[in-house]
């Protein structure tokens, strides 16, 4: 099944030749000098007779997530030559939500995102690569490797890094993660714990490489791919360093040109019926709000028509079945033990929720590849059965109302209440509201407004993982709201509202907002609102007036001037610009 034409695509380039785009970059006497750059990195004479294919590996020491997929390219590499290609490494970069997180470096998170796309497309495009493999380990290495992918409409196949092993302390029952140091601040700051504990648990928290152990963003969106089947099957959910990881990679490799040999091409795969059956996945898990921005983009990259309405359309029908971490109690890993998210799937295929005739990055369809799955073990307590939910419908509630005109992504498990009135804490940044919480300013019935901090504003749209933890850490998580036009990390929770359009820079409403203003978010309406008269909303819009842009010079400031609305994905592209 191949349904490239019916989409409008090009001629598909693959059906005379595997080599489509090497043989322009290496064949012939006048491209010797091409061929004699590549003798030096291991290259030999037969080797130009082969597809060339590429190993984009988001290696680094920057961070936890990326540290081993040096060895993770090597293997993808080995994968690929032995079925028949020539594999090249090359890096993209990561940056590292954790370590940045709460501060002005926290800006760079999602424009990295589009950094990694433009240099994946850049190295293959410029070499001439027939395809390509994609390692990634952290939060926006994924979805910049595949609008990298649709973009170039290569074969292509994503592999995930894998989860990182719980943390743990001596003497304590508690896993630990990343999210438990920053709510450890939170409950240090309360003294709720001492400077021992306190200083135990950043020390134990992370005990090696993988990408953060709960259903955060990482996880989120490798799940997602694997249910746009962009990646083979059950590589969302391996430990990072595991044999299954390894054998993943190799599988991958070999993959991309058993792909070459079919013509099969990301875009064959990545239809609309695929983004449902993504979305689905995402909301059974129980994942982060990034999913709702990153999804948008990469269905953009596409060309695939998906909206914020698609979200709350799906949700209606969808349960959340995972008790995962944030807002539930098992780790990835454990997930990863019983079996990872393929029974998931099969009990979502049977039930009618996902799409069965999808193709994926195997040439099967997404039906055939969960036909020989087993159920879950008997007595799990990690996955719901469908006729006993967590939640009858989606956590990811998209809000509309005179706060939101455009839209905005809350994340309401149900735990934290369904309806919160309050008033207003207005902050006009993260760093003036994380003092004010710290500080033990913030009070039972707040609404903390964090603006400024969107798209262009911020610009980055940094996420609010320090002041929703620091919330949580002091014991506030059922008695305040936290609403931005910022995002959120996969690891908040609590009553959390980002996303919020438009953006308080380009003039939304929530740059009208002042303290002391009512606020009532409500989760079965659908509605964010701001309690006060349409006069007086129009009056404060007169007198309001745009803020000087923070940056003027590199790549923020770039950024800042190309990029979209959260409401769009929040993507860089020029033909979206008013």
């Amino acid at each position: 099944m191949n349904n490239s034409r019916s989409r409008g695509h090009r001629a598909n380039p693959y059906a005379q030749t595997s080599r489509p785009f090497s043989a322009k970059v290496l064949d012939g006497p006048e491209r010797a000098p091409s061929r004699a750059m590549l003798y030096p990195v291991g290259f030999k004479a037969e080797d130009f007779s082969k597809p060339l294919i590429g190993v984009a590996s988001a290696w680094s020491m920057v961070t936890p997530c990326n540290m081993h997929l040096d060895k993770l390219a090597r293997e993808a590499e080995a994968g690929a030559n032995a079925a028949g290609g020539k594999a090249i490494i090359f890096d993209t970069i990561t940056i590292s939500d954790g370590i940045s997180m709460g501060t002005e470096g926290m800006k760079y998170s999602l424009v990295s995102r589009e950094v990694i796309a433009d240099s994946i497309e850049t190295v293959v495009g410029c070499e001439g690569m027939d395809g390509f493999v994609a390692i990634g380990g952290c939060d926006k290495n994924m979805p910049g490797a595949l609008i990298a992918m649709a973009r170039l409409n290569r074969p292509a196949v994503f592999v995930y890094g894998g989860t990182i092993l719980p943390g743990c302390m001596t003497g304590d029952n508690r896993s630990l993660d990343i999210v438990s140091v920053f709510e450890a601040v939170g409950a240090h700051a309360k003294q709720r714990i001492d400077d021992k504990e306190f200083q135990t648990i950043e020390s134990c928290a992370i005990p090696g490489a993988g990408a953060c152990g709960g259903m955060y963003t990482a996880n989120t969106m490798a799940s997602a791919i694997e249910a746009l089947g962009m990646s083979l099957p059950n590589s969302s959910a391996q430990n990072a360093v595991s044999e299954a990881k390894k054998e993943d990679c190799r599988r991958a490799g070999a993959a991309v040109v058993r792909m070459l040999e079919r013509g099969l091409r990301p875009l064959d795969i990545m239809t609309r019926r695929a983004f449902e059956n993504a979305i689905t996945v995402v909301i059974a898990l129980g994942g982060s709000t990034n999913a709702v921005l990153h999804l948008l983009a990469m269905a953009h990259a596409c060309n695939v028509r998906l909206s914020l309405d698609d979200f709350t359309r799906i949700g209606k029908r969808v349960p959340v079945l995972a008790d995962l971490k944030p807002s539930g109690r098992h780790l990835m890993s454990e997930l990863v033990a019983i079996g990872g998210i393929r029974p998931l799937m099969k009990s979502l295929l049977e039930a009618g929720l996902l799409h069965g005739d999808c193709l994926t990055v195997t040439g099967q369809t997404m039906a055939e590849t969960l036909a020989g799955v087993d159920p879950y073990p008997q007595g799990q307590t990690i996955i719901a059965p469908l006729e006993q939910p967590l939640k009858k419908e989606s956590h990811l509630v998209i809000l509309y109302g005179n706060l939101a005109p455009e839209g905005a992504v809350a994340k309401i498990t149900g735990q934290e209440g369904l309806r919160f009135h309050g008033k207003a804490r207005v902050f006009d940044s993260e760093e003036q509201a994380m003092q004010k919480i710290l500080a033990g300013k913030i009070r039972k019935g707040d609404v903390i407004v964090i603006r400024y901090e969107g798209p262009k504003g911020g610009p980055g749209m940094r996420e609010m993982l320090s002041p929703t933890s620091a919330i949580m850490g002091e014991g506030l998580g059922k008695d305040v709201a936290l609403i931005t036009d910022g995002r959120f990390s996969g690891g908040s929770h609590g009553f959390v509202v980002g996303h919020i359009t438009p953006e308080a820079a380009t003039g939304g409403p929530i740059a009208l907002v002042r303290n002391g203003d009512p606020i009532t978010i409500d989760a079965e309406k659908r509605q964010i609102n701001l309690e006060i008269t349409s006069r007086e909303l129009k009056r404060r819009r007169a007198a309001w007036k745009s803020p000087r842009p923070r940056y003027t010079r590199g790549v923020l400031a770039k950024y800042a001037s190309t990029v979209t609305s959260a409401s769009l994905g929040a993507v860089t592209d020029l033909n979206l610009q008013p």
